[in-house]
């Protein structure tokens, strides 16, 4: 499916209404140059629980440690892409320190293990989707 079909599928506020309350410790507000980054990962069939467990068991904290910013993380509740389908947002400094930030977990000697070890059945993600974004002037301010 395409990324537009799925959106569109998906309601504006699904997305950021979880997105309203999310709290930023000292020091991490929203500069002028932070970019979010929608990823839609496209899930190998009968995959979804185990790429669930990679995220909550190991993802999630090496993304931390590379300046990347868990905000939201959803799975569609509707057919066709309920059990197939992770989507999630992630805060970065710049879109520059994004670059930076997917080539330095790209690198990491962990995520490579985990990776591996969590695909030795086959692959999790058949495709990701990735777009950065940028609030508008008018956007509600995550907090």
């Amino acid at each position: 499916m395409k990324r537009r079909t799925l959106l569109q599928t998906v309601s504006a506020a699904a997305f950021l209404a979880p997105l309203s309350g999310v709290a930023h410790e000292a020091g991490e507000e929203a500069g002028a140059d932070t970019v979010y980054e929608l990823r839609i990962y496209h899930v190998a069939a009968g995959k979804l629980d185990e790429l669930l467990a990679r995220f909550r068991d190991h993802t999630m904290k090496i993304f931390e440690r590379h300046g990347m910013k868990s905000l939201a993380y959803w799975t569609p509740v509707d057919d066709p892409q309920k059990g197939n389908t992770l989507i999630y947002i992630l805060q970065h400094a710049s879109r520059a320190a994004a670059d930076a930030n997917w080539s330095a977990f790209r690198d990491d000697a962990e995520w490579k293990s985990v990776k591996a070890k969590s695909e030795e059945n086959g692959k999790l993600v058949d495709k990701v989707d990735s777009t950065y974004m940028r609030l508008t002037d008018f956007s509600p301010r995550l907090r």
